[in-house]
């Protein structure tokens, strides 16, 4: 497979690394992005988009990158707050009534965001919910007990986090998460990613593939994962009603470039983040709120409003492989987006190669 694109003067390891996981077979098909001083330096594509090897794959390639979703459903909750329809520290259930029963009374949207809600996978209750069922899975996390006082521990919300938020939306503000992204945050910030792919936009996205048949089954985060049914199975996730759904905490599709090009924006004082939320959420948004073991990573972890956060970056990755970060050492911001579905190890070589360490980012 050959690798298209471009890297600049002094990014000829990057370029080498990844042509590295091409011709090893650990890649079969990604994107890959690095933005500096408000320029695209890096952009590399290699492989196929789809399952049959026949759409090579290219600059505008969508792919589902799992969990660096719920970066994004941060924003339009925070979009949410800024219009004043809710606070972060008010009680959810001041909104939203039906959720506020059996200890989730005082829960926050701060609580939410920060994956300290009490509700890191659906309930067992959920279990013969169908993974589209949108109302259905709302419904089971309203009237279920959390798995712990909310405030109290730390486990990322793996598969819930959209949907509480849509929640959070529904009841506050009378809108939808999908609506919030797609009419307010996408536009603002000039994004090439997609809450409910349009008709248009379909021939664009890459198909999802197993790297190894039993990948599902080797995750640390499998048990976060397995209610509802269906979030791992390719056959499902590459389904066009899959694709023209929001499931907020896994399926945002969008491109390499997308993603780096909005890391590289994400701390500028003056950049599209900052006028979107205004400085004090934006400090919010980047500030670490919550430093501790987090049961869905295996992990010690520090958690802002949606990233990952520690002395080098602010990341977000998602299960599957994909990842960006905005490097606080070197000002520079990758993405790496694949449609192989392992582990992080492939985008760690790259940040290697940057000089970056891509440690946590992603629930392998």
């Amino acid at each position: 497979m050959n690798v298209e694109g471009f890297a600049a003067d002094g990014y000829e390891e990057v370029y080498r690394v990844f042509q590295q996981l091409v011709d090893s077979g650990l890649e079969t098909g990604a994107g890959l992005s690095v933005w500096r001083e408000g320029r695209e330096v890096v952009r590399l594509n290699a492989g196929w988009a789809d399952a049959g090897r026949s759409r090579p794959w290219r600059d505008d390639t969508l792919v589902m990158p799992y969990s660096l979703s719920k970066s994004f459903v941060t924003l339009a909750a925070l979009v949410a707050v800024r219009e004043g329809a809710l606070a972060l520290d008010d009680p959810i259930a001041e909104y939203w009534k039906e959720y506020g029963v059996r200890g989730k009374e005082r829960t926050t949207l701060r609580q939410v965001l920060t994956h300290q809600a009490g509700q890191p996978r659906f309930p067992a209750e959920a279990a013969n919910l169908d993974l589209l069922d949108d109302a259905g899975l709302r419904v089971s996390l309203a009237q279920a007990a959390p798995e712990y006082v909310p405030g109290t521990s730390l486990g990322e919300h793996a598969l819930t986090y959209g949907h509480l938020v849509d929640g959070i939306l529904r009841a506050a503000a009378g809108t939808t998460l999908g609506a919030m992204f797609n009419d307010v945050v996408r536009p603002a910030l000039d994004l090439d990613a997609w809450f409910g792919i349009p008709d248009q936009e379909l021939d664009r996205v890459a198909d999802l593939e197993y790297a190894h048949p039993d990948w599902p089954q080797q995750l640390h985060a499998a048990p976060w994962l397995a209610i509802p049914d269906g979030a791992l199975d390719t056959g499902r996730t590459n389904s066009r009603a899959w694709r023209q759904a929001v499931f907020g905490a896994v399926n945002m599709h969008t491109t390499a470039s997308a993603m780096a090009a909005f890391f590289s924006h994400l701390t500028s004082e003056d950049g599209p983040v900052r006028q979107l939320l205004g400085p004090q959420l934006h400090t919010e948004l980047l500030t670490s709120q919550v430093t501790d073991y987090d049961e869905v990573f295996g992990t010690r972890i520090t958690w802002t409003l949606g990233f990952v956060r520690d002395k080098g970056k602010i990341a977000k990755g998602g299960i599957g492989g994909s990842a960006a970060w905005w490097s606080l050492r070197h000002h520079h911001a990758c993405a790496y987006l694949t449609r192989q579905l392992d582990d992080h190890s492939r985008a760690a070589r790259i940040a290697a190669a940057l000089g970056d360490d891509l440690a946590v980012v992603g629930e392998d």
